[in-house]
């Protein structure tokens, strides 16, 4: 008997095995130089370029966990997230989210991974008592942005507006106080972004491809930096600031768009940076522009919502506009006026692979075809890539801006949990969500990943 030979890889498979690979050598290569550049000029501050984090193979308690999520979900993942109802699905993918990045937090043990993450000196919680008077410290916030001014705020303070030092104040009022109760609000909270997500590409494109999606969510990479940071939060947010629009364009609902644009009101004042999610936002509006003009109040209400959270800082006394030429200038007098932005422009897209995972990469490319084929492929697909397209757009604004040179691991968490939908147009998703579940692994257990 003639043995059967084994079955090659389709075309389009080959294709995303070297984009991967290119996006792998985009890595090695930004390494090599960036080991390069600190070991000769000491002007990258970061231990391992291109990431923030420091040589350090370790094994932790939440290794278990990790190993058993990361299998688990490789799976049995993409079957679960094809046949269970919707409604069970979004709390599945919350509470998988939760324990990925909880398990992937505690290899660092529970202090030094989750409890002691926001009490470093560069941190919110270091600053609690200096909101005793919440008012007075609104109206005096810029007056401590700069490195020479009295008693300046650390840098996670005065780089962020300060609804984000806010959040940390009103759980420490509540009796929610220390680092553990902060850092599990951002691992709670944050892996909602998830289900944020999932709502989204249900509502504009189709509930099929948020189905594919669900599992690249919940393994993402990126759970290494949402445990635990306060940037993790800020995702979640962003993510259901979008998600509601959605559901405001898709149902015609003024109270959908209102909460929206409350929420996006809110990202705006918790970094300065996601004012870009205004791009995707604009993309949801162009998709559901049909709904837009069917109910022309919808606008009127997002931007009712949105007026909002800026209006009540701008009474308190919080001068955005100011605090953002401020912290331009603080930027420049620490690391970031010294960080070279020839290598961060493109050392910066390094770790957006890094975050996103290669299978995300793979997605991409295949996204990229989508506008090629649309004529004949499903609509819902180029809807999705639309999405897709308009954050990676944002990213690449905030990139080319040369004001998130390095920690951008941490700092993009927002955008790149809206590039993870392109892994919706892969095929073998059991591959990819296996490499996606190795490099986050890889990661948390070889490397220390604190900032």
């Amino acid at each position: 008997m003639i043995p059967t030979p084994p079955t090659l890889p389709s075309r389009g498979l080959r294709r995303d095995v070297r984009a991967a690979g290119a996006a792998a050598l985009l890595v090695v290569a930004s390494a090599l130089a960036g080991r390069r550049i600190e070991d000769t000029s000491r002007t990258l501050f970061v231990d391992w370029p291109p990431l923030l984090a420091s040589w350090e193979p370790h094994l932790g308690p939440g290794t278990p966990a990790a190993v058993l999520v990361a299998v688990a979900t490789v799976a049995y993942g993409p079957a679960l997230a094809a046949r269970l109802p919707w409604r069970a699905l979004l709390p599945a993918v919350w509470g998988t989210a939760t324990v990925w990045i909880l398990s992937l937090a505690l290899v660092d043990g529970w202090h030094r991974g989750i409890a002691g993450r926001l009490t470093t000196r560069h941190e919110y919680l270091r600053v609690i008592d200096r909101f005793d008077d919440i008012p007075a410290a609104l109206r005096g916030f810029t007056g401590h942005i700069l490195l020479d001014s009295p008693d300046n705020w650390p840098a996670h303070v005065a780089g962020h507006p300060p609804a984000a030092t806010l959040t940390f104040v009103l759980l420490d009022r509540i009796g929610l106080r220390g680092g553990g109760w902060a850092g599990m609000w951002c691992i709670v909270v944050g892996a909602t972004a998830c289900v944020a997500v999932l709502v989204a590409i249900r509502a504009l494109a189709a509930e099929a491809l948020a189905r594919r999606a669900a599992p690249f969510l919940v393994l993402a990479p990126a759970a290494v930096w949402m445990g635990t940071s306060a940037d993790a939060y800020f995702a979640a947010v962003a993510a259901w600031a979008v998600a509601f629009a959605a559901l405001a364009v898709t149902r015609r609902s003024p109270g959908w768009a209102a909460a929206s644009g409350l929420l996006l009101g809110l990202t705006c004042y918790l970094s300065y940076g996601l004012t870009l999610f205004a791009l995707i936002v604009a993309a949801v509006l162009v998709l559901g522009r049909r709904g837009v003009r069917e109910r022309p109040v919808l606008p009127a209400a997002l931007l009712a919502g949105l007026a909002v959270v800026p209006t009540v800082f701008t009474l308190a006394g919080f001068d955005w506009w100011e605090a953002y030429r401020l912290l331009v200038t603080r930027y420049g007098q620490g690391a970031g006026g010294i960080r070279p932005y020839g290598y961060w422009v493109w050392a910066d897209l390094a770790c957006a692979v890094l975050v996103t995972g290669l299978a995300t990469v793979a997605g991409l490319r295949r996204t990229a075809a989508v506008p090629v084929r649309h004529r004949t492929g499903p609509r819902a697909d180029l809807r999705l890539a639309f999405v897709v397209c308009a954050a990676l757009a944002a990213l690449l604004v905030a990139d080319l801006s040369g004001m998130s040179k390095a920690e951008t691991e941490r700092i993009w968490l927002p955008f790149a949990l809206w590039l993870l939908p392109a892994c919706a147009f892969l095929t073998s998703p059991r591959l990819w969500l296996a490499a996606q579940a190795l490099l986050a692994l890889l990661l948390n257990h070889l490397l220390f990943t604190g900032w």
